[in-house]
């Protein structure tokens, strides 16, 4: 890749997820100074949602709208597990009982 983001690179589900991955981690510790950590996943959506609409609009009417909110919510997720791959792989979830 010898090109920065393009608005064509950020039409695509694995741009989006990329920019909101970069976004988050360039930006979470003031989220999480300001907000604790639970609003680190919310902040997160609202960038995917945001940049959704602006590169990856499937239309105006309502479906393309909630089409828009659906695609906004898989690139949110994608981008979490993302982080979760990359910081640590191997970690292990220990449930709260």
């Amino acid at each position: 890749m010898n090109d920065f983001f393009t608005g064509e690179m950020l039409a695509t589900f694995a741009g989006l997820v990329a920019a909101v991955s970069i976004i988050v981690q360039f930006t979470k510790s003031i989220i999480k100074k300001q907000f604790g950590d639970e609003f680190v996943r919310i902040y997160a959506f609202i960038i995917s949602l945001v940049l959704t609409f602006i590169f990856a609009k499937t239309g105006q009417d309502i479906e393309g709208i909630v089409l828009t909110i659906i695609n906004a919510i898989l690139v949110s997720i994608a981008s979490f597990g993302a982080y979760e791959v990359i910081a640590d792989p191997k970690a292990e979830k220990i449930r709260k009982e």
